[in-house]
């Protein structure tokens, strides 16, 4: 089930206290930014936010869930209404995703050394 249009919109009213937000839509449901950090999802007209430690001391219960099927537990925030209380989470929560560890670069893939040919003995 897709994200409603005026849900998705109700959402970045809600968060907008803690800076720009954007969302880009994703087969249906939504990528959420705060000032160009990714930081959660809106699935099935659900917000998740990405779990970390400092986002996690402002919420009034830490409910994890996955968004998806297969996908890795987010926190699932099911006060929405509270505007102050989702400006806190996220100016907890950006930071954190800001200090956390950036992922490295994948290495270039290396093309195999060719063999040298063997020098071909001159004929006497």
């Amino acid at each position: 089930m897709a994200s409603n249009a005026d849900f998705v919109q109700y959402i970045v009213d809600q968060c907008s206290g803690a800076g720009e937000i954007a969302v880009k839509k994703m087969m249906g449901d939504y990528c959420i930014y705060c000032d160009g950090i990714l930081f959660g999802l809106i699935c099935d007209n659900n917000l998740y936010i990405k779990p970390t430690e400092e986002g996690a001391t402002q919420l009034k219960e830490v409910i994890l869930r996955p968004p998806y099927p297969g996908a890795k537990p987010h926190f699932y925030i099911n006060e929405i209404d509270n505007r102050d209380y989702l400006t806190a989470i996220l100016r907890a929560t950006i930071p954190a995703l800001l200090k956390s560890k950036p992922k490295s670069k994948p290495k270039p893939k290396s093309t195999p050394t060719p063999t040298p040919k063997p020098k071909s003995k001159p004929t006497p």
